[in-house]
């Protein structure tokens, strides 16, 4: 799931006024400003896209193997994989640079759909099938020094999917339980408040504004989240 919004930015190297690509935890591209990042199972390559007509391979980084998962966030990209989470700076959009990585020490093996918000990234370790390990958590990254990041809480889960947040409620897809919505008013200690169940399984999540946009095993489903706590179904797609 992924798609573009208007969105202002002050990040170094990088317009002021903006289009963003806003996408899910699980997508393996995004947009940030005239540059597409997209990840394969090694490699990261970035596009310049001020022609969209036109688009332009500007650079390919090496980053490891199987990666899985990009998100954005201000001037950094997040990067899952099955062994850990790469951060690169895109000060300079078109040669992104790596400034660190954050590894589990609670999990060996596992994907790693993650998000970052400010101080503090959040990732899913789910550790069924060609995952391998035998523990699934939420796990959650104080990243305040970004070259050093350190794991400072987790959470037990069934079997975790894609995560968003919207202010300070994080949404968080689990096969076994539903949509789980955690408190993180206080970032590093997320606290369970309420488990939202429909049709299907929740497979990833994008809030933009007030709705929350789920992709399941049986289409969509959009939530109305005015109240961030408590999701309202507005319809279901299939």
């Amino acid at each position: 799931m992924f798609f573009a919004c208007e969105k202002n930015s002050s990040s170094p190297g990088m317009k002021s006024s903006q289009t963003t690509g806003q996408g899910g935890s699980r997508a393996t591209f995004a947009i940030v400003g005239d540059y597409l990042y997209t990840v394969n199972e090694a490699q990261l390559k970035i596009f310049d896209i001020s022609n969209a007509s036109d688009p332009q391979l500007k650079n390919t980084e090496d980053i490891g193997f199987t990666v899985e998962t990009i998100f954005p966030f201000k001037d950094k990209l997040f990067i899952g994989s099955p062994t850990q989470i790469f951060i690169y700076s895109i000060e300079d959009p078109a040669h992104p640079k790596k400034l660190s990585s954050a590894i589990s020490p609670t999990v060996m093996r596992r994907c790693d759909p993650v998000v970052a918000k400010d101080s503090v990234a959040y990732a899913t370790l789910r550790t069924n099938g060609p995952c391998g390990g035998t523990q699934s958590i939420l796990s959650v990254f104080n990243i305040k020094d970004i070259t050093n990041p350190v794991q400072v809480a987790t959470y037990p889960l069934g079997e975790p999917y894609g995560l968003g947040y919207s202010g300070d409620v994080l949404y968080v897809c689990d096969k076994w339980s539903g949509l789980l919505l955690f408190d993180i008013s206080q970032p590093y200690n997320p606290v369970l408040i309420n488990i939202t169940i429909n049709d299907g399984q929740y497979e990833d999540v994008i809030p933009y504004q007030n709705t929350l946009i789920c992709w399941t095993t049986t289409g969509l489903i959009l939530y109305d989240i005015t109240d961030n706590r408590n999701p309202v179904l507005i319809k279901s797609i299939s």
